[in-house]
């Protein structure tokens, strides 16, 4: 037998032995009695709370068309300010108006070879506002039409503090999340531990507005509207990590 190649044989045997040596020596971290690593049940809770609206945002505006611009303009600013003074006597603040949309263009005369000509000007002056008292709808947008508004556009219900829709949408997401996951559980022949996470999903928890009404073009000689607010859907989604058992 060659001396050299045993001479090999025999370091390489002792560097195994110490190997083995050294993880025979090596300390475990301890794991806790019932502790299932990496183990867990995972699920998206919905949960919905509903709300009686407390105040309403809608769009009132003056169109006017005249022969200049200028005709146009003045017509205009004049009714719109007859109609602010009329949501300011409704109780409405200027906090709660703002300017939304205001154009001014040409009305074209068209014939068989296309524009032949300007018959007059148009201007639309639209105000977004916001009415706090939710039993005077009615009677602000009777008031806006009245001074001149002639253009009325969606009236939409709102929540002025969601913080309790919320809070409830969210404890019934949570409630509904334990029992997706306790069914699963079941399913599986396994026992449903703590909560390890939850996130709630962003973008879900908005109010759905359950009433709502379109009024365009309203007439000044019409009566109050009759208009139902309804009520309000808030809605949220929490996702939900359970260990198992």
């Amino acid at each position: 037998m060659n001396p050299k190649i045993n001479k090999q044989s025999g370091w390489a045997f002792l560097l195994m032995l110490l190997g083995m040596i050294l993880v025979a020596c090596t300390p475990t971290a301890d794991v806790p009695a019932g502790t299932a690593t990496g183990r867990g049940i995972t699920v998206i809770g919905q949960g919905e709370a509903m709300g009686q609206p407390t105040q309403a945002n809608a769009s009132v505006g003056v169109e006017i068309s005249a022969a200049t611009v200028s005709e146009a303009t003045s017509q205009n600013e004049a009714i719109v300010a007859q109609v602010l003074d009329a949501l300011a006597q409704q109780g409405i603040e200027e906090k709660d108006i703002q300017t939304s949309n205001y154009n001014v263009w040409a009305e074209q005369v068209y014939g068989e070879n296309g524009a032949e000509g300007i018959s007059g000007y148009r201007v639309t002056n639209m105000v977004n506002i916001t009415i706090r008292d939710i039993d005077k709808v009615g009677a602000v947008l009777q008031a806006a039409t009245e001074a001149g508004a002639n253009a009325v556009h969606g009236v939409y219900f709102g929540v002025a503090d969601t913080a309790a829709l919320e809070t409830e949408a969210r404890t019934a997401a949570i409630t509904n999340a334990r029992a997706r996951a306790q069914s699963l559980a079941e399913l599986a022949g396994v026992e449903l531990g703590e909560v390890l996470m939850i996130t709630e999903v962003i973008g879900s928890n908005y109010p759905m507005p359950m009433g709502r009404a379109d009024l365009n073009a309203v007439s000044a000689e019409s009566a109050a509207p009759s208009i139902s607010p309804g009520e309000l859907s808030f809605t949220t989604q929490v996702q939900v990590t359970f260990a198992i058992k």
